[in-house]
């Protein structure tokens, strides 16, 4: 298992003006009979940042958060990369869209147990509110500057969970998944073997076990892959934090481009 690389750290916190940055947006789907509307939030790359080579158009990542940051306030949804991401250092070092949705209150991204060691079968359809993460991001495709060939999706604990699932069921989307503390379905795993993938999670946790990141990137190596994985020695749940911190994993996410 490969070990975190001790490269340049991300620049620590952001300034106040952060959720100002972010504009909100909402989209509507139906949940059985009903409509509703799901709220998600939207940051532009910094114009201060030049225009990207490929005819003005930005690389896009799709956050997932997890569970403590469910809700319908539009807001808490931000902690973590998409605040990082709003650090004035790094949207000139990786100018892009970051698009975060924020999952209803006890509602899941996917509908499975996170403490299981085991998966379990990933559903033919996806919950509502993976569907809802979905249609913003088709919605925002069509509407925004976006690179196609560098559209990115991570998440971390309940969004792990999301990112394995909403790759397997949209292998030809992404350039690259970054997948932190969660779990897929491992019988479905051949889908995203040619995807670039780096996964992390602690040795210590004990809220998502580890076995359910081993499980995924065995399933995906099996499958041909070639999954980049870095288990932390001792890091409980919280491997989130030293995976977006280092500056190199993400020079590696915004450095792949889908074939």
């Amino acid at each position: 298992m490969q070990a975190v690389p001790a490269i340049h750290q991300v620049p620590a916190g952001a300034d106040a003006d952060t959720t100002a940055l972010y504009e909100e947006r909402s989209v509507s789907v139906a949940d059985g009979s009903a409509t509703v509307e799901f709220r998600y939030r939207l940051l532009r790359p910094d114009s201060a940042a030049g225009t990207d080579l490929n005819g003005g158009r930005y690389p896009l990542v799709l956050f997932l958060h997890g569970a403590g940051e469910r809700g319908s306030d539009n807001l808490k949804q931000l902690k973590y990369l998409p605040t990082w991401l709003a650090n004035p250092a790094l949207r000139q070092r990786h100018p892009c869209f970051v698009l975060a949705p924020q999952c209803r209150m006890d509602e899941r991204w996917v509908d499975v147990s996170w403490a299981d060691e085991q998966s379990t079968p990933q559903p033919t359809t996806p919950t509502v509110d993976l569907a809802a993460a979905t249609k913003a991001l088709e919605e925002t495709l069509t509407r925004e500057a976006i690179d196609p060939d560098r559209i990115y999706l991570t998440g971390l604990s309940m969004g792990g969970f999301g990112t394995w699932d909403l790759a397997a069921r949209m292998p030809d989307r992404f350039a690259a998944i970054l997948p932190i503390c969660g779990g897929g379905d491992d019988h479905v795993a051949a889908r995203i073997a040619a995807l670039p993938i780096w996964c992390f999670h602690g040795d210590a946790d004990t809220a998502v076990p580890v076995d359910r990141s081993r499980i995924m990137i065995a399933a995906v190596k099996a499958a041909g892959g070639r999954p980049i994985y870095s288990e932390l020695p001792g890091v409980g749940h919280d491997s989130w934090t030293p995976a977006y911190r280092d500056g190199f994993v993400l020079d590696w996410l915004f450095s792949q481009h889908r074939s």
